[in-house]
């Protein structure tokens, strides 16, 4: 199947992860929208054992190709398949990730009314049952609530459901991969377009369903390579002349702990309202221990 110049690529970076790789393209294949609008590029960061033979099998349900790259993190592997790609617009999702049905449609929409912003979808969590999984998108919720309330005007979107011109993509960059950790890339390539005066709209009209399943000790490495992530996006804003970022008011913190309980489809609300205390605890702990190896290694 091919299109020489479909609407949307949509971009997925993997890594040693074919079970949920699988189920990601098996989603798309069923997105309702026209085969020939679409192509999807898989950009495999290193994996010992490119999914080759699993890709090639949806051959015949997707306009789709496989790229391979020494491993360089998620950001890279998404620049690598935005170089490759022949769509107008980028859709990014992650490997473990399933798009609703409507996914490209919802962003085709918006795109209709304005080709040049910066789309951002909804992402629910599919394993309810996790609570560290839970605590996580329970998270990423309280910032999309936090930072996006003027839908039009939104200043953070996670990279598992966005979507960009590809022109306007290349123009400012790609996602930095000079001096950012994997885990910071998402905001401050938000925090970039923004700086140069473009606009970001949020829609929950473009739905993703993620599975990522966190043990407790993932839980906290997750959250620590943040605060370790938080530190070097702080120095790229530096390095562009911005202002510091401010520490947010007590009551932001306060509000997140409460978060869940303002959430009737949540489970376990107390374990989850602590662990996105133990979220905020790890997110410092990385950006403190990140600061004080980066001032010995320049003494």
């Amino acid at each position: 199947m091919s299109s020489d110049n479909p609407t949307f690529s949509v971009i997925i970076p993997t890594y040693e992860r074919p079970v949920q790789l699988s189920k990601c393209l098996e989603s798309i294949a069923h997105l309702n929208y026209p085969n020939n609008k679409f192509e999807v590029i898989v950009v495999d960061d290193g994996s010992k054992n490119p999914p080759e033979e699993l890709v090639h099998s949806f051959s015949d349900k997707l306009n789709i190709r496989l790229f391979t790259q020494t491993n360089a993190g998620p950001a890279g592997a998404r620049n690598t398949g935005a170089l490759k790609a022949n769509g107008t617009f980028l859709a990014f999702t992650d490997d473990d990730c399933e798009p609703e049905s409507n996914w490209l449609n919802a962003f085709e929409n918006e795109f209709k009314k304005d080709p040049e912003i910066f789309l951002g979808g909804y992402t629910i969590n599919s394993l309810s049952d996790n609570p560290c999984s839970a605590a996580s998108q329970e998270l990423i919720n309280y910032l999309y609530t936090y930072y996006n309330s003027d839908r039009n005007n939104a200043t953070f979107f996670a990279s598992n459901n966005i979507a960009v011109k590809a022109d306007l993509f290349q123009q400012i960059g790609g996602f930095d991969v000079t001096t950012l950790r994997a885990t910071a890339e998402d905001r401050e390539i938000c925090d970039r377009w923004v700086y140069y005066g473009n606009k970001m709209t949020y829609t929950t009209d473009a739905i993703v369903f993620h599975s990522h399943d966190l043990s407790l000790s993932q839980f906290w490495k997750q959250h620590y390579n943040y605060g370790r992530g938080a530190y070097y996006y702080r120095k790229v804003r530096a390095i562009r002349g911005q202002e510091k970022v401010k520490i947010e008011p007590a009551s932001f913190y306060l509000n997140l702990i409460l978060y869940p309980y303002k959430r009737k489809e949540i489970k376990q609300k107390t374990y989850i309202s602590i662990l996105l205390v133990v979220s905020q605890i790890a997110n410092a702990i990385g950006f403190y221990w990140e600061r004080i190896l980066r001032f010995l290694n320049k003494n």
